[in-house]
């Protein structure tokens, strides 16, 4: 689809492999395209260098330059026990145990957020636009979220386990 859009506006096949290479190394690496240290001020506001001494490298990378880790890497994924799953950066509760559940995708996924937990941004970094999750308290990045969730809501909070820890009830 791409190929023909890029050939469509008489552009040459070089023009369509390099865009389609561009697109590769975009979602290759990792990264999201919404940084979650942006500029808007969260309650929680903390200078760069402090978020790289409280935060492991995987958790860096995830919550502060939007990243997504490996699928299957996290051991959250098969956390199971009542309890809340809390911002790794902050602390802040953001998903309650009652509300996962296995979507089969390699990523602790969530069918909803706490109140006033989240918030949520546009992200037009891949090929197709995705709704970003982000804490609402430090504007970590989570992960996303997408409408192919069971019921009672419909959604799929699909977080990396690297911006999350997880507190026994």
């Amino acid at each position: 689809m791409i190929y023909r859009t890029v050939l469509d506006s008489r552009h040459s096949r070089r023009d369509a492999l390099r865009l389609l290479g561009a697109a590769g190394v975009v979602m290759g690496v990792g990264g999201c395209g919404v940084s979650s240290a942006e500029q808007t001020r969260f309650p929680v506001h903390l200078p760069d260098a402090e978020w790289r001494r409280r935060l492991t490298h995987a958790q860096y990378r995830v919550l502060r330059g939007a990243w997504t880790e490996r699928a299957y890497s996290s051991a959250l994924n098969a956390e199971y026990r009542a309890g809340t799953f809390q911002c790794a950066g902050c602390r802040k509760p953001l998903f309650s145990s009652a509300a996962k559940f296995d979507s089969g995708n390699g990523w602790p996924s969530f069918y909803a957020a706490l109140p006033e937990a989240v918030g949520k941004k546009l992200d037009h970094s891949l090929l197709f636009p995705r709704v970003a999750v982000h804490c609402a308290d430090c504007g970590g990045h989570l992960g996303h979220v997408f409408n192919d969730g069971p019921r009672p809501t419909g959604k799929r909070y699909c977080m990396n386990g690297a911006a999350l820890t997880f507190r026994a009830a």
